[in-house]
């Protein structure tokens, strides 16, 4: 189910009883925050949050409306986000039909699928340009923007949709990067090192050109859920948001910049950056729970902010786990899942702990065939995409149900020897890693949870897992509520 927009979303959540609209001034300087952190962390994420009177401001902001896993498949247009998985597996299903009938039933569906997902382009103005602000005029002191924690650097845009262009390709990328913002019309743009966005800054730096950026907020909650999904190099995210909305998103010109941007966000941030030049951006309180550093990084100089007439500012905040950005991250282990068994098909199943921040720890679960195949796996997941930031890899046998951190524990205790079953290699890690030797280059783990086999050098017998018989469990089912336990 395509949204017509943000605000069409969050009128079903509150349909549904899942957002509370709060009267009250609540100051966007750290009480927003504190507001919005005891509710992310109640059982079950807590209610999507619509801050009528968000500081001094007149427009309204929500909140954690990617909270809860039930809200991240609404988002997506689905009872459950696992769907999405599915139809992502039956579109790259390798079999070839037999005879011609049999292939048309099969392939016209997944053909009328995919034309739904190329974006359709409008000569514009669109919703989100009702009200038009350039020049001295540009001010983002109108929009309730947070300071999230004490030491933040300042007030940052937390939910921003950042478009920029390939300088020679000109394909468009969609990200999601954190803005700091400096005045009424600057900002700072948190561009890591291995990002996209970074890439382009680097090409256009190259043929010393200025780079055209626009910052988007709110539209259908798939477009904002997409500018955060680790797709393939290459793929549009606004072609990915159509697959998901079952609908092309529909984008018209920026005012300022040669970019196109969705009709129907709420509000859109337009400027310029120039290559050559940087500003000492941070600290902020990121998503590891700790405060990532200052740093330098290229500076936006805006030129012009649009937004519609009754515009509400969508915003997150992140932290110590568990937060909003959690089901996000969540979302994209279960959907992208068989994309990575596509290239590993021996992978059936992984986890990738909401306490280890996504990219620190993943649980695997794969069949095991040969001696040497777990760490087979490691290398390929390092390999492979942003999975090459993953700290710590830990391979489990397919009885291993790696949902349940608990068992997996266990298993890892049980199962390796240190010196035998682990292997740390080098390489490029997270920007935000503050625990590597250097930004953006350290070293990561990989333990071998699997049962050993001869062909390891292992020469003992290896034992079973304590079960009960199968007869005994029926028969204590049988007596169980007369035991009166």
């Amino acid at each position: 189910m395509a949204y017509t927009d943000f605000q069409d979303f969050l009128s079903r959540l509150e349909r549904e009883g899942d957002l509370k609209r709060i009267a009250r001034t609540v100051d966007t300087d750290l009480e927003i925050t504190e507001v919005s952190d005891r509710v992310m962390k109640m059982p079950g994420g807590g209610p999507a949050l619509l801050f009528e009177h968000p500081g001094n401001c007149e427009m309204p902001l929500a909140i954690n409306v990617f909270g809860s896993r039930k809200r991240m498949s609404m988002a997506l247009g689905v009872d459950d986000f696992e769907e999405i998985a599915c139809e992502i597996e039956n579109l790259l299903k390798p079999e070839v039909p037999r005879g011609m009938l049999n292939a048309a039933r099969e392939l016209l569906p997944k053909l009328a699928l995919l034309s739904k997902c190329p974006p359709r382009y409008q000569t514009g103005p669109g919703r989100c340009q009702e009200v038009i602000m350039q020049g001295e005029h540009v001010d983002l002191g109108h929009l309730p923007i947070l300071k999230c924690w004490p030491q933040d650097g300042g007030k940052y845009i937390t939910l921003p949709l950042v478009f920029t262009h390939d300088p020679e390709t000109g394909k468009r990328n969609v990200g999601m990067y954190r803005v700091q913002v400096y005045d009424r019309c600057t900002t700072g743009m948190h561009w890591q090192l291995h990002k996209v966005g970074a890439e382009h800054m680097r090409g256009y730096a190259e043929k010393r050109r200025p780079i055209d950026v626009a910052i988007v907020l709110g539209g259908d909650p798939a477009l904002t859920y997409s500018a955060t999904a680790p797709l393939p190099a290459g793929i549009d995210e606004m072609l990915f948001a159509g697959f998901l909305r079952k609908k092309p998103v529909t984008l018209v010109p920026a005012i300022t910049v040669d970019i196109q941007v969705p009709e129907d966000a709420e509000i859109v941030i337009e400027g310029r950056i120039d290559p050559s030049e940087q500003r000492m951006e941070g600290p902020f309180g990121d998503h590891t729970g700790y405060y990532s550093l200052a740093d330098m990084y290229p500076v936006l100089h805006l030129t012009a902010i649009t937004h519609r007439k009754k515009a509400i500012y969508p915003a997150t905040i992140v932290g110590k786990p568990p937060m909003e950005d959690g089901w996000l991250g969540k979302a994209t282990e279960r959907i992208f899942l068989p994309l990575v068994k596509l290239t590993l098909p021996e992978i059936l199943d992984m986890n990738l702990p909401v306490e280890g921040i996504f990219h620190n720890i993943a649980l695997i679960k794969i069949r095991k065939r040969y001696p040497g195949h777990a760490f087979k796996v490691m290398h390929a997941l390092w390999g492979l995409g942003q999975m090459m930031f993953t700290k710590m890899i830990m391979i489990f046998d397919e009885d291993v149900d790696v949902q349940n951190v608990g068992e997996c524990l266990w298993r890892l205790g049980n199962n390796i020897d240190p010196e035998r079953d682990t292997c740390v290699v080098r390489g490029p890690v997270d920007m935000l890693d503050h625990a590597s030797r250097l930004p953006g280059y350290g070293s990561k783990i990989g333990f071998d949870c699997t049962h050993k086999l001869a062909g390891e050098g292992f020469q003992r017998e290896w034992p079973d897992v304590i079960t009960m018989r199968e007869d005994v469990i029926r028969k204590v089912n049988g007596i169980w509520k007369e035991l009166g336990l």
